[in-house]
């Protein structure tokens, strides 16, 4: 396993070792790998390895020989579509282990196909899949926020995009804007709120302001499906956000837009229209942080994840 940050967000790629998953799409091996493995994904993010914040990547064989591979997203309580931190801090990693050249490479995802250029060993732009707006100014009625009006888009995953919230977007307010989104995200849930097909928005994502001096278009906060919060700005909550505003007419394709996490950090993205469909470019920079090897000693009732039910 490699581990790396992206924006501060942390990204655990297991390069080799993982289940045997057959050759299909990764959609299909991500059906596999849940359905049959999920022992893996317990025993890497959840504690007591991993923490709730930690999102792992199971590196697989690409599907088409000329891609550079295919790659599994998860968290604490599930699996993830398209990450854009992750795939940013998966081409880092190879980069790190001398398998990935300077350059533009394609890699596979349970969504569909995304580029990833590699421009030096830290930084990276990643061409995701296509996003889009499915409902604007989306009136979402709560008992204990009022109405809540917001965007819902899909930019690798389901966001539900929010503007006039009222909150403090800063770091030392993390809490209150944790709980704040998780009860939008409860609304949403029980009020049977979904994407075109029944898709869960599992993502909020709140925006502000930028801080001063950051130089950015825009700060954000952003929940993800484990209950817990972006530290980097979140590169397909970023997706959702372009398409958003290209659609408004509010950002033209090719200009950049500069934003800015809760925690300072900053992705440049930018979205081209092709063929009618809106494709976001997401550049940021990671980090590695370490590299390991998972032991699962037999005698360890929490060998494979506090929580899980494998034992």
């Amino acid at each position: 396993m490699v581990d790396s940050h992206t924006g501060g967000e942390p990204t655990r790629v297991i390069v080799a070792g993982g289940p045997e998953l057959g050759d299909g799409a990764m959609a299909e091996r991500l059906a596999l790998l849940r359905d049959d493995h999920d022992w893996l994904r317990s025993s890497c993010v959840n504690e007591p390895r991993g923490s709730d914040v930690l999102v792992g990547a199971l590196l697989c064989p690409p599907v088409n020989p000329a891609n550079i591979g295919g790659v599994i997203f998860f968290n604490n309580v599930g699996y993830i579509g398209m990450c854009g931190h992750g795939t940013i801090g998966l081409a880092v990693t190879l980069a790190f282990l001398d398998r990935l050249d300077l350059g533009e490479h394609r890699l596979e995802t349970p969504p569909g196909e995304v580029s990833v250029t590699l421009h030096d060993s830290n930084r990276v732009t990643v061409g995701n899949v296509p996003s889009y707006r499915y409902r604007r100014g989306h009136v979402l009625k709560t008992a204990e926020l009022g109405e809540i009006r917001g965007d819902i888009a899909w930019g690798g995953n389901w966001f539900f995009l929010v503007s006039e919230h009222g909150q403090r977007l800063e770091y030392d307010n993390a809490g209150r804007l944790t709980e704040f989104t998780r009860t939008i995200r409860r609304e949403l849930d029980s009020q049977g709120i979904r994407g075109p097909r029944g898709e869960l928005i599992d993502h909020i994502e709140l925006f502000g302001p930028a801080s001063k001096d950051s130089g950015a278009d825009s700060r954000n906060f952003v929940l993800c499906p484990g209950g817990v919060y972006d530290r980097s700005p979140c590169g397909t909550g970023t997706s959702a956000k372009l398409a958003c505003l290209i659609e408004d007419g509010e950002l033209a394709p090719g200009k950049v837009w500069r934003q800015e996490s809760i925690t300072g950090s900053i992705f440049e993205a930018r979205a081209t229209l092709q063929g009618g469909q809106i494709i976001p470019q997401i550049t940021g920079n990671a980090y590695i942080t370490g590299q390991s090897t998972l032991w699962f000693d037999a005698s360890d009732p929490f060998r494979f994840g506090i929580g899980s039910t494998k034992c």
